[in-house]
């Protein structure tokens, strides 16, 4: 089976447009196959879009692993930050744009292997992380992401706990200042300091 942290030229198009409800805003966003979550808005992402502190998002803004677009987005809508949105699947660029210019945003969505194209700091990475990497790619992009975070930057991520929660909260412990800020149903909403 094709993941959607890979590119499959030869997997057919099949959109979909799904309306989803995120802190009362409407948005449109177009699926396809081969993207992370095409049935519509996941359970993690939409736990994580309603954590986080939008009033404290200012500056720049990563969104990795963008998929088709809901984290960044989302971000854009509700906040005055410049935000980069990157993804290593080119149908999910692809999409990710559609959907920017369907919610009316004005976002910078480019292609990178993980932070292979990143030539600045943020203020704040957000991420629902491709989990299904495996474990050392996903520690690259997590510990990684450390040195393209200004000094007291953050990271923000969703991980279900089946998947790893808390061991990879007593890892990035050892590099960041990390706190749970919220558990639902299994998935854990971290935000990791750059000290």
């Amino acid at each position: 089976m094709t993941q959607y942290f890979e590119n499959n030229d030869s997997l057919k198009n099949n959109r979909e447009s799904h309306q989803v409800i995120i802190k009362d805003q409407r948005y449109t966003f177009i699926t396809d196959n081969g993207v992370f979550s095409k049935r519509g808005l996941d359970f993690g992402t939409r736990t994580l879009l309603e954590t986080i502190p939008l009033d404290r998002i200012n500056g720049n803004v990563l969104d990795v692993g963008c998929g088709y677009g809901p984290i960044g987005i989302f971000i854009k809508h509700n906040t005055n930050s410049l935000v980069d949105m990157i993804d290593v699947n080119n149908r999910s660029i692809e999409l990710a744009k559609i959907n920017a210019d369907k919610n009316n945003v004005k976002v910078n969505i480019f292609n990178s292997d993980g932070y292979q194209n990143i030539n600045k700091k943020y203020d704040f990475i957000i991420t629902n992380p491709p989990v299904r990497v495996g474990k050392t790619i996903l520690y690259r992009l997590l510990f990684d992401a450390k040195k393209y975070l200004v000094d007291n930057g953050e990271l923000w991520l969703v991980i279900n706990k089946n998947q790893g929660a808390k061991s990879l909260m007593k890892d990035l412990e050892k590099e960041y200042e990390t706190k749970l800020i919220k558990k639902n149903k299994g998935f854990y909403i971290i935000q990791a300091i750059n000290r």
